[in-house]
């Protein structure tokens, strides 16, 4: 059996710590350019250096995205960001261009070059053509079925890596090219501007009667015929390791610190579980799905992994979210006292009960008894995001902790 590893993405620094530290095996993350996630926060070169001296310390790998379709004028500037991550070091680079897989090659060739989904990644013709020229591992296409793959992995040498998204967002695009953003607002997606048109609420217009707008009900709230519900394997692991895939790839560089912290603890255990016993894999399917659902998320699909989705298993339903708790922040650090100090992100106020989650996949709750300023003044709530404070929750808690309320 091949021993998966447990891909998670990360927006920003604070998102790779809080993701190393709950349980991924790599994380994947972006610069400021030539990435397809030009609207998260992504990393500067310093975060980028920072991040991935932390990630190595604790044993896990990063793979920088340069996973744009360039034009002509991206070209000098690739080559240049080329040579800045060849004196950074990452892991590996996720590549979809076969311009800037050229030139990584040439540039930084002792990094590991990864072919993006983006290159629409089929067949096993196509994974062996991308082995030929120095690639490790391919990112299958998300329309693929675990038959396919499974296939795929019959056909490839036993060194080339399979990476399969598994949980996230789904695009209605093919393998994520879309021309939507373009037409529409002008921002192109296969260069990183996506505006996600998809998530729009649409209507039709009869040729005859301009501007009589008839929109098209699917439920109460209208309909969103090109939204697509999230992707979940979690209660797949057993067909997902059956299929030979290397890398268990979770979608989200632009999603808060708890849906990461959610995301990555719950598939680490589910793996882990697997991995030790498939009966004890079994036994804990409850508490796999009660957790993964302590985020922001659609409603799960299974996607394309057993087929095209049929009228009973329709994935474009709505855009609405499931919102079971609120993100207050992270533990940075505690003080002589045992408070933890947090950059708040949303309102918590004294009295209220609210939830400790530990990346050892235990969740405590607790009454908060205080909230201080830096200053020492003392608050009955807080209400400011990005207010730096310190909390005393009554208990010991651990750099990392995630706070939350659930709702």
């Amino acid at each position: 059996m091949r021993k998966p590893e447990l891909l998670v993405p990360a927006g920003s620094l604070e998102v790779l710590k809080i993701a190393v530290i709950f349980g991924a095996d790599a994380v994947y993350i972006g610069g400021d350019a030539f990435g397809l996630r030009a609207k998260a926060k992504n990393f500067s070169r310093a975060d980028m250096e920072e991040g991935i001296a932390f990630a190595h310390a604790c044993g896990v790998k990063v793979y920088v995205t340069v996973n744009i379709l360039a034009h002509n004028y991206d070209l000098e500037g690739v080559k240049e960001y080329l040579r800045e991550l060849g004196e950074l070091q990452p892991d590996a680079l996720i590549i979809a261009d076969p311009g800037i897989f050229t030139y990584a090659a040439e540039i930084c060739p002792e990094i590991e070059r990864h072919i993006s989904t983006q290159a629409n990644n089929t067949n096993y013709a196509t994974y062996l053509f991308w082995h030929r020229l120095g690639a490790k591992r391919v990112v299958a296409a998300r329309e693929l079925s675990l038959k396919e793959i499974k296939e795929i992995r019959e056909h490839i040498p036993e060194d080339m890596e399979i990476e399969a998204f598994v949980h996230g967002a789904m695009c209605i695009s093919y393998s994520g090219r879309c021309l939507l953003s373009n037409y529409l607002v002008g921002r192109d997606a296969n260069q990183g501007a996506c505006t996600h048109p998809c998530r729009w609420k649409y209507a039709i217009v009869e040729e005859t009667r301009p501007g009589e707008y008839m929109p098209l009900y699917e439920n109460e709230r209208g309909t969103y015929i090109f939204n697509s519900r999230d992707l979940c394997m979690v209660e797949h692991l057993d067909d997902i390791f059956d299929a030979g895939i290397d890398s268990l790839k979770i979608e989200g560089r632009m999603k808060t610190a708890l849906y990461v912290a959610t995301v990555a603890r719950t598939y680490r255990k589910a793996i882990d579980d697997y991995l030790e016993s498939p009966k004890k894999y079994q036994e804990n399917m409850s508490w796999y799905q009660e957790q993964i659902v302590g985020c922001t998320y659609r409603k799960f699909t299974t996607g394309f992994f057993y087929g095209k989705p049929d009228a009973d298993a329709q994935i474009y339903d709505n855009n609405t979210y499931v919102k079971e708790y609120t993100y207050l922040g992270y533990i940075e650090d505690t003080d002589s006292r045992g408070y933890a100090r947090i950059t708040q992100r949303n309102k918590f106020s004294v009295g209220e009960t609210i939830e400790v989650m530990k990346p050892d996949g235990t969740n405590e709750k607790v009454r908060v008894l205080g909230i201080f300023t830096e200053e020492g003044e003392g608050r009955e709530s807080a209400p400011h995001p990005k207010e730096v404070l310190y909390v005393n929750l009554g208990i010991p808690v651990k750099k990392y902790d995630i706070l939350r309320r659930q709702e």
